[in-house]
Formats: C-alpha cells, sequence, structure tokens
C-alpha cells in the first residue's frame, strides 16, 4: 500500500536526522531538508559551525556523503551545508549549546541568565526560557524555574510565529529539561500595534500636504502648441479663492423665438402713427360718386 510507502520515507528521514546530529554535534547542526530531483538527492543541512561540518579540504563532508549513501541506501546523495546567519535567534541551536554546556559542568543558572541576555541583545521581541528537573543539588526536591523577557504568545494561531525547541541535558546529579520559545525580530502579530507610531506617520503625512507646494496641471494644449503653467504655493491660492467671483448666469438651452400675435383690444388701444394714417373714408366715397354721375367706369 501507498501509505507504507510514505511511512517508510518517513522513518528513514528521522533515522537519518539522529546520525546527522551525532555526527555534527560540535557543528551546531539543527534540522535538514531533503530535496529529491531527477538526477541527485539533495540533502540540506543546516548547522552554526560551517566550518566543523565541512572540514579540512572537505574531507568531513565527502565521508559524510558516502555514508549515507551506503548505511541509508540513497541513490546519488549530494550534502549541502547551510550557514545560519543569526545562531542566537535559533532556538534549536540554543538548546544544543545549553546542553553541551550543563553536561560539562557549568552552572545552569549563570547559563540561563547569560543565555536569555544574549537572545534579548540580538533584537528578539520576546524569549521564554523554563528550567524543570533537578535544580537544587542532590537530594533536593525538583523544581521549576521561568526566566521571561519582553513579549510572548503562547497559544492559539499566533503561537505558529514564535520559535519553540525542547531538549534535555545530563549531568552528574541528574537531568534539566529545558523549554525555549524565540519571537523573532520583525515578527507583527494581528493585536499587536503601535499606536504612537502609527500617529506620528499620519501626523507626518498630513503636515507634509499641507505645507508643500501645490502644482497645477493646465488643460491639454491644441495641436503644435505647448503651455506653461508655474507652481502656485498655498498662500496664493488662498488669496485667489478670497477673491470675489462673478456671478456666473446659469446656462441653458437658448428658446426659440415665437411669432408675436396681436389681440384686437391691443390693436384698437395702439395709437396710430401720423405718417401711417389712411384717408379718410368720406372724401373716398365721393370721388367714387362723381366718376359715376361722370359716366367713368370704376
Amino acid at each position: 500500500m501507498i501509505e507504507r510507502h510514505f511511512v517508510k520515507q518517513g522513518l528513514k528521514k528521522v533515522q537519518l536526522e539522529q546520525f546527522l546530529r551525532k555526527e555534527l554535534d560540535k557543528a551546531g547542526f539543527t534540522e535538514l531538508d531533503i530535496v529529491k530531483t531527477p538526477m541527485v538527492t539533495r540533502i540540506v543541512v543546516n548547522v552554526a559551525k560551517p566550518g566543523l561540518a565541512i572540514g579540512k579540504g572537505g574531507q568531513n563532508i565527502r565521508s559524510l556523503t558516502d555514508e549515507i549513501g551506503r548505511r541509508f541506501q540513497i541513490d546519488n546523495p549530494q550534502l549541502e551545508i547551510k550557514d545560519i546567519p543569526q545562531p542566537e535567534l535559533d532556538a534549536k541551536a540554543v538548546i544544543d549549546k545549553m546542553k553541551g554546556l550543563i553536561a560539562r559542568g557549568f552552572s545552569w543558572r549563570s547559563i540561563a541568565y547569560r543565555t536569555v541576555n544574549d537572545i534579548e541583545r540580538a533584537g528578539a521581541l520576546g524569549v521564554e526560557l523554563v528550567l524543570m528537573g533537578n535544580l537544587a543539588g542532590k537530594g533536593e526536591r525538583k523544581r521549576k524555574v521561568r526566566i521571561a523577557k519582553g513579549y510572548m504568545k503562547k497559544v492559539g494561531e499566533q503561537a505558529k510565529l514564535v520559535e519553540f525547541a525542547i531538549g534535555t541535558a545530563y549531568f552528574k546529579l541528574g537531568s534539566i529539561g529545558l523549554r525555549l520559545r524565540i519571537v523573532r525580530p520583525g515578527t507583527v502579530f494581528p493585536d499587536h500595534l503601535d499606536l504612537k507610531a502609527f500617529l506620528e506617520a499620519r501626523k507626518a503625512g498630513v503636515e507634509a500636504a499641507t505645507e508643500g507646494p501645490v502644482e497645477v496641471k493646465a488643460a491639454a494644449p491644441g495641436a503644435g502648441e505647448s503651455v506653461e503653467t508655474p507652481s502656485k504655493t498655498m498662500e496664493e491660492k488662498q488669496g485667489a479663492e478670497e477673491k470675489p467671483k462673478k456671478e456666473s448666469k446659469p446656462r441653458g438651452r437658448k428658446k426659440a423665438k415665437q411669432p408675436s400675435t396681436l389681440k384686437d383690444e391691443d390693436v384698437k388701444e395702439a395709437p396710430a402713427s401720423p405718417e401711417k394714417t389712411p384717408a379718410p373714408v368720406q372724401e373716398k366715397n365721393v370721388e367714387i360718386v362723381k366718376n359715376v354721375q361722370g359716366g367713368n367706369a370704376v
């Protein structure tokens, strides 16, 4: 079944990680990643001290590559060493370093406080170190010590942004369990907002918008013409706005002129001009009668 194939690959990766952790313990091994390609199988190893992992002239890395191909039956393995830029901010690297120091007989108290101070000095936003076990000495009860600084998230979806690692340190009087959480610099939580910085940035943006010069762009000129308009300052613009504006008549469509019509009452009341006054009706009738009596045809 296909499930057995995936389980077999997972077990092989765990065994390979345990082997490399044992071989590269002094180099500060943290984790590995396997990338399969059509030609080779790349094994990317993250270490704090790449010089110790590579060895003199690459001798150490060549021997590890041959051993991995023979023991784990990986076709064409290619071992790639990747440097950790800031080991103080890598939780696994810090835990491995503390385990080695405690196993050599150093005081756990000095190691714990020095480690927390180094992590904070490296720029971490928050750190929490918990030590549990035989801390008081031989014959004493086991107890727990917690050292924390800065901002920390432990539950919810935001806890995935926190670097987390656990480990166990063995020494003569017993064992000490270590649990470390680190919030890397630059981590932004959804509920964390710097209100003071936000208000200062907003105020600076408003002042820059009000004090800066204002450019006035002219309409696009016609073909072959170029118009240049100098930029006006804010004071000139305010002075231009204070000047009284001319009352503009409302624009509308012009109505077509209609022919004027006169009523009978207007005609009677309107005085007749002397130049256009017609001749009296009586004189015209007298002339018509004379013409009829004389036998003239009208």
